[in-house]
């Protein structure tokens, strides 16, 4: 057998939904494919360009970030331990009025690439603006992601008139359609910061495109409460609107009736958790195991690192297992196979990334190795320890798309030093607010 690339000597976990490993095995890539995998005993003779010894480490699917917003690296730690509708508006709408611009999300968006690259992230879903600057910036260094350019009803970055935020955004789509790695789509800001034109107007471009919508929904007591004014939960006002359909990927959905999940469930929609962001933002926490118990597909992501401060899916994983547990008082409820799946194959059907988020055959070669030689790992009896042990920093090396793009902990497809040079000046000019 020929491959471009051979995993060897390593705990193999193809299919995190089943949670069976296997004790000594490789993974085989040839291009951007699997080529095959299994016990080392059944590999054979093979004549590999490259060949990475995983003996003492486990191999498995990349982890999948549902929801970031990549460029707000810049403000991370800028404003803390603030409500979500006073940090927002008095602190990060106008930051991003005055500093945002696309060689600043270029910039930032590659520290949050880093971040999230060393951290086993191989597929994520950003939401901002100026997005040609983030999408310029996952490209380049070799990121597979959904990049959603943003609409709001007021001047925002990139769009200056918002009369024309619908046209820049299918601008926008139009532009980076067909990429390999690069996946367009469409992200209405939230119900209250968008009216019901062009929310619609949003769905409408969404589905002309033939991308998805991204939308903040139920993240808050304020938006549950200045919505419910007009009679109408957020989620029944947005499917009031026509609005919510199988190409919506809602994101938080933490203030949500029994009815409002009928709803979601009922018209197909898929949804983004952030229980650390929820948590630091005091929002709540999001009823995850009831919205699975409907047949909703709920994936996990970290939002931004201003609200966050980072981007560590494990963390995350950890975190929406145990406040389910507390928040249902169930021990049982939300086991880790179940988180587990979230952050790989459920998280990579939500952002309508199908086929991703395993180990097979003929699957796309995305693939992460964890050194399990570590104090907080040992003994490692199965992959529950993954959600509830391990940390960012035990993620060995990275495979986007065939491509080794972290070896040994060190990025290959950027220089770090550089990318975080050119953000501590941006920071130095938000500190001295100029």
């Amino acid at each position: 057998m020929h491959c471009d690339l051979l995993i060897k000597n390593g705990f193999i976990l193809p299919q995190p939904r089943l949670g069976t490993m296997i004790a000594n095995g490789f993974v085989a890539i040839r291009g951007t494919t699997i080529k095959a995998l299994g016990p080392m005993a059944e590999l054979g003779e093979v004549a590999a360009a490259k060949t990475i010894d995983a003996a003492g480490c486990l191999v498995m699917p990349g982890l999948v970030n549902g929801h970031v917003h990549g460029a707000m690296t810049l403000f991370r730690g800028l404003a803390d331990d603030l409500p979500l509708m006073e940090w927002l508006e008095g602190h990060i709408f106008p930051a991003e009025s005055r500093y945002v611009n696309e060689e600043m999300v270029y910039w930032s968006t590659k520290l949050a690439a880093a971040e999230m690259l060393l951290g086993g992230v191989t597929l994520l879903a950003d939401s901002y603006f100026c997005m040609d600057g983030a999408a310029r910036a996952y490209a380049e260094i070799g990121m597979r992601a959904v990049a959603a350019h943003g609409v709001i009803d007021f001047p925002a970055p990139g769009v200056a008139d918002p009369s024309r935020n619908l046209d820049v955004v299918a601008d926008y789509c139009q532009r980076w359609q067909g990429h390999s790695l690069l996946t367009p789509a469409v992200f209405a800001h939230s119900p209250y910061t968008c009216s019901a034109g062009t929310l619609q107007g949003a769905r409408k471009l969404a589905q002309e495109q033939g991308v998805d919508l991204y939308i903040h929904l139920g993240e808050s007591k304020f938006e549950a409460e200045l919505i419910r004014a007009d009679g109408l939960s957020p989620t029944a006002y947005l499917d009031s609107l026509g609005v919510l359909d199988d190409g919506v990927v809602a994101i938080h959905c933490v203030w949500l009736t029994g009815a409002d999940m009928d709803i979601l469930a009922s018209r197909g929609c898929r949804v983004v958790s952030c229980p650390e962001s929820n948590m630091k933002l005091a929002s709540g926490v999001a009823p995850v195991a009831a919205l699975h118990e409907r047949g909703i597909a709920v994936g996990l992501g970290t939002d931004g690192c201003a609200s966050n401060n980072n981007l560590d899916m494990f963390s995350e994983m950890g975190s929406v297992a145990r406040l389910a547990k507390v928040d249902c008082l169930m021990p049982e409820i939300l086991p880790a196979s179940q988180v587990l799946q979230m952050a790989t194959t459920i998280g990579a059907t939500v952002l309508g990334q199908q086929g991703l988020g395993s180990l097979a055959p003929g699957a796309k070669a995305d693939c992460i190795v964890i050194d399990l030689y570590q104090p907080h790992l040992t003994p490692f009896y199965n992959s529950d320890l993954l959600v509830y042990g391990a940390k960012a920093r035990d993620v060995r090396d990275v495979v986007v798309d065939g491509q080794l793009v972290v070896q040994d902990r060190l990025l290959l497809s950027m220089d770090v030093a550089e990318v975080m040079d050119q953000v501590r000046g941006l920071a130095a000019t938000v500190r001295e607010g100029k």
